[in-house]
């Protein structure tokens, strides 16, 4: 399972792949870089873009630093859907992925990670809801194939939780530690949960994506040529690629990494089969 790049393009941050199931294509952002990207295209936002959901075939739901907005691919044009802490300009958008109900959880960050700045909320049928407040670097946002569990994590605590849901897709009872790399050089940043359970997280500083087991054990280590690994995303014919960005450097002050490879969009062919990507309904 030899990583290959996907795109040799290097983003600043590059966050949220996405592979939009109607379209067989994969959509992935540039936060610092304000961009979304394809092999083919790439669009300029003017403000940091991080997380997307496909509406329908032409039109995907994306997280701004000041809102959320439908976007349609075929001719640039954008329409808010809701603000996103737009009074704050402190924070930007960060991590988020839509959940099998059709809701879309999106987080926020202090631009600088400033300590306990962000929080993840869920948009549902108009609804925009604060789930989880005083969160520094929040990521993670990935679902279990049945709906009722999610996972999120805070990098910055070295701590994935898992949440469980109603019918709905709102948080029920207590949230859960499902791992905790406390201690240790594991920082835990953008994930994914594959068709059978398995939960894949790229490991931010480790270079690699790490698969968990329902129960939290270590099953697979996948190697990216890029020490900042930011964010999976299964996609392909058969579901089976594991899409991974990259970045050059994790906020505005951060030393920009040069090395080969740093920032590019990587592809791995894993034998495990993922979730197809699920619709946001508005």
């Amino acid at each position: 399972m030899n990583a290959r790049i996907h795109d040799p393009r290097p983003c600043l941050l590059g966050e949220g792949p996405l592979w939009h199931p109607t379209r067989k294509q994969l959509f992935w952002f540039d936060i610092l870089g304000q961009k979304l990207l394809t092999l083919r295209e790439e669009w300029t936002f003017g403000r940091p873009v991080s997380a997307a959901g496909w509406v329908d075939e032409n039109r995907l739901a994306v997280a701004s630093a000041t809102n959320l907005i439908v976007f349609d691919l075929r001719d640039g044009t954008s329409e808010p859907l809701v603000d996103l802490e737009a009074d704050n300009p402190v924070t930007r958008c960060n991590d988020g992925r839509a959940d099998p109900q059709g809701g879309f959880w999106i987080s926020t960050m202090g631009r600088l990670a400033e300590p306990g700045a962000g929080a993840f909320y869920r948009w549902y049928k108009g609804e925009l809801r604060k789930l989880f407040p005083d969160i520094t670097i929040p990521n993670a946002t990935c679902f279990a194939p049945d709906g009722r569990t999610a996972y999120f994590a805070d990098t910055a605590k070295s701590l994935v939780w898992r949440q469980a849901l109603d019918a709905k897709g709102w948080p029920m009872g207590e949230r859960q530690v499902y791992l905790d790399h406390t201690g240790t050089d594991v920082n835990p940043d953008g994930a994914v949960v594959d068709a059978a359970g398995n939960f894949w997280c790229a490991e931010w500083g480790l270079g690699r994506v790490a698969a968990y087991d329902q129960g939290g054990k270590l099953i697979e280590e996948l190697k990216v040529p890029a020490a900042q690994s930011s964010c999976p995303a299964f996609g392909g014919p058969d579901l089976q690629t594991l899409f991974v960005t990259t970045a050059r450097k994790g906020n505005p002050q951060a030393t920009e990494d040069t090395t080969q490879g740093a920032g590019q969009t990587f592809a791995i062919d894993t034998g495990y089969t993922g979730q197809a990507e699920h619709q946001v309904i508005l």
